[in-house]
């Protein structure tokens, strides 16, 4: 059972993946190995979190017997050497549908960062991991010279609202922080086509501050910019 001691937890069931997910971000996630199956499950019945880390090694997908190739979904592969960053994000379940037997539709969202600090491989393949908490970011106001960030972001969701995107199927989710550097920060890296190793040491950075700069010029090499206007 995960136990949550002051800034740190222990026993917090892991899943890897090949993204990187951020505080404020949203994850939908299709289970049907079953060790997620029983991990999801638990951490709906106890309104608990799970922790999302990257992978550096092995494959997250395992194909369904049913499935069409390359029609996969994130489950995870108990089979493959896996190895991943120390740095995750814990992931709280907003919604869950078992459309049929042996899978689990959920939607998740990113709240706090941990860094690992001992884990563990149990024998149906589950990892667990003692974490402590990393310090939520502080709140930044966006300085002047990197507001065309803002501008595009703002001008991407204007242009989905305007499209008729309802609320819970954007995909970034309210409330809308476009004055906060991290907020902005990691919205954009999510959006971004960028490689999850770049993605994780944005998402590992303690400075949101930084985290802006970064993205920014992300932003300015990929000529996006111009979304907002400027």
């Amino acid at each position: 059972m995960t136990q949550q001691t002051g800034q740190s937890i222990e026993a917090l069931p892991l899943f890897p993946l090949g993204t990187v997910l951020f505080p404020g971000g949203l994850l939908p996630l299709q289970i049907f190995e079953v060790r997620y199956l029983d991990m999801i499950g638990k951490a709906i019945k106890a309104g608990t979190p799970f922790g999302v880390v990257a992978l550096t090694e092995g494959r997250e997908v395992r194909q369904r017997k049913d499935q069409p190739p390359g029609d996969a979904a994130p489950s995870g592969d108990g089979f493959a050497n896996e190895a991943f960053h120390t740095v995750g994000t814990l992931a709280t379940i907003l919604q869950h549908a078992a459309p049929q037997a042996g899978l689990l539709v959920v939607q998740c969202q990113g709240t706090q960062r941990f860094r690992i600090e001992r884990q563990e491989k149990l024998k149906h393949g589950l990892w667990v991991a003692d974490v402590s908490l990393l310090p939520a970011d502080q709140g930044v106001r966006v300085p002047h010279e990197l507001k065309a960030a803002v501008d595009a972001l703002g001008a991407f969701i204007q242009q989905l609202q305007s499209q008729g995107v309802s609320a819970d199927t954007m995909p970034l989710a309210a409330p809308y922080a476009l004055d906060d550097c991290a907020w902005v920060a990691n919205r954009w890296a999510e959006l971004l086509p960028i490689d999850a190793q770049v993605k994780q040491r944005l998402m590992a950075l303690d400075s949101p501050l930084v985290r802006l700069e970064l993205v920014h010029d992300l932003l300015e090499k990929a000529g996006l910019l111009a979304l907002g206007g400027q």
